[in-house]
């Protein structure tokens, strides 16, 4: 190497900072600018509101193994293409399929009347022509366990727990616990059936389906979620100290084995294009609306976020930001689980620098939490986030997170996760029903929600210190 090749490498060793890896690495000003810059940028921009329209009009309802699924797979690839990500692939994701069909139910004592209802993932049918029984009410999962196993031979067993609305969210774990578990339950104590009032916060009569903890085949006995109001209808009749028969008539069917895939879209990182910020949400559906909210809207902000940077920066950022739109989340989580599997298994998990998933509809980001695993250097970094987020009506707030239901694989093998807090107080009109479609969005929020995960995205990838 002659003279002024080996003074031109030095000065580039001089001009790159070095640092103690137990020191605190400041995020740079000319890193907040920009941050500033696509944030301002990001609040005059309509593209995730655009892309959301896009994929719940051109598509509708994405519910694994059906053909809406298969089209918003292709619809994933084509959209990540054109909009300029440097790369774009699939994972392909095994898993076993299930799809609903007859869904009816009928008061037929006291009174005849019809009601509404939605069978829960993956149930049983009943007979075919249904099912006519009485039912047992309990206000709770807990009482429900209380009952003498086999007392409810003959029976359908009715829990009609109400979930509570809070902010964040707080009252979908207690509550769902009838829907996720129920039906075993209503099988031990000898139920023919299981019948509950939806896991939801509206008064519309719109019932709200959801999972069940049943990964392959059937649950116990049929499952089926019945709108609030009729749970109300059924909790007054015996009030009034009647013991309601009903029919149930719902018809599923158990597709087998079939495959689904993550789309992934990557705008690879300059320096340390091995690294990832991992950001997105969950491209399938329930079937009974066109998944706006859920997960649409996660879909949207995180393609919108990443196309941002790459479009108002001058170079990329240091790591690469990857945007997984993770399949079959509503049956499991089953295509985060087997992304989290396939990187322990090649051991690129300890290259996942950190992540997030936006799964919690459309209201806007009202706080900025950090998991515990976050390193303590790196808080502030964090703290800068919120800071710069502020303008937007963001606080930081304390507790643990494991940065969204498709991280929590990701979150259990050490990747540090942010949650960026969205108002919910509403999720849980929409969530799961026929009303999760397009109009419930709001424009203004979208373009908020923008603002702040690209914030939090172009920081992460571009501050040259580590999160663990």
């Amino acid at each position: 190497m002659n003279l002024i090749k080996m003074t031109a490498v030095a000065a580039l060793i001089l001009a790159v900072p070095t640092f103690a890896s137990n020191s605190i690495i400041p995020v740079s000003t000319e890193t907040k600018d920009m941050a500033v810059s696509l944030r301002d940028k990001a609040m005059k921009d309509d593209s995730a509101y655009e892309i959301l329209k896009s994929l719940t009009t051109e598509v509708g309802a994405r519910h694994p193994g059906t053909p809406g699924e298969k089209a918003g797979i292709e619809w994933g690839i084509k959209k990540l293409k054109a909009l300029g990500f440097d790369k774009v692939y699939t994972e392909d994701v095994e898993m076993n399929g299930w799809v609903r069909g007859v869904e009816t139910a009928e008061i037929l004592i006291p009174s005849y009347q019809k009601m509404t209802i939605t069978a829960l993932g993956r149930s049983k049918s009943t007979p075919e022509g249904g099912l006519e029984a009485s039912i047992v009410h309990f206000a709770s999962y807990a009482d429900l366990e209380k009952a003498a196993d086999g007392s409810l031979k003959g029976k359908i067993a009715f829990i009609s727990n109400r979930m509570e609305r809070f902010q964040d969210g707080a009252g979908y774990g207690p509550a769902n616990i009838a829907r996720s578990k129920g039906h075993e339950l209503a099988a031990q104590k000898g139920a023919e059936a299981l019948l509950i009032r939806s896991i939801g916060t509206d008064d519309h009569r719109n019932p709200h389906t959801g999972a069940t903890n049943v990964a392959m085949g059937y649950t116990m006995v049929p499952a089926v979620a019945l709108s609030n109001p009729d749970a109300d209808q059924l909790v007054r009749l015996i009030e009034y100290g009647h013991s309601p028969k009903i029919r149930l008539n719902i018809q599923t069917k158990d597709l087998g084995p079939i495959v689904t895939k993550n789309v992934i879209g990557e705008i690879t990182g300059r320096e340390f294009p091995d690294e990832v910020v991992v950001i997105g949400g969950h491209l399938d559906s329930w079937d009974l609306g066109t998944g706006a909210v859920d997960d649409g809207a996660g879909v949207a902000i995180a393609m919108a976020t990443a196309t941002l940077i790459k479009n108002n920066t001058k170079q990329a950022p240091r790591r690469t930001i990857r945007v997984i739109l993770w399949g079959a989340e509503e049956l499991g989580l089953i295509g985060a689980r087997a992304y989290a599997k396939a990187r322990e298994a090649d051991g690129t998990i300890a290259k996942h620098v950190i992540g997030s998933e936006s799964d919690f509809g459309a209201g806007p980001v009202y706080g900025l939490q950090s998991s515990d695993n976050v390193s303590p250097n790196a808080l502030h970094v964090v703290d800068t986030m919120a800071a710069l987020m502020g303008e937007l009506g963001v606080t930081r707030r304390s507790g643990d997170t494991s940065g969204g239901p498709d991280m929590m694989p990701l979150a259990a093998l050490g990747v540090p996760a942010l949650n960026l807090m969205q108002d919910g107080t509403d999720y849980f009109d929409l969530h799961h029903t026929p009303d999760d479609t397009f109009d419930k969005v709001n424009p203004e929020h979208m373009r908020q929600n923008v603002a702040a995960w690209i914030v939090f995205t172009y920081i992460a990838a571009e501050w040259p210190g580590s999160f663990k």
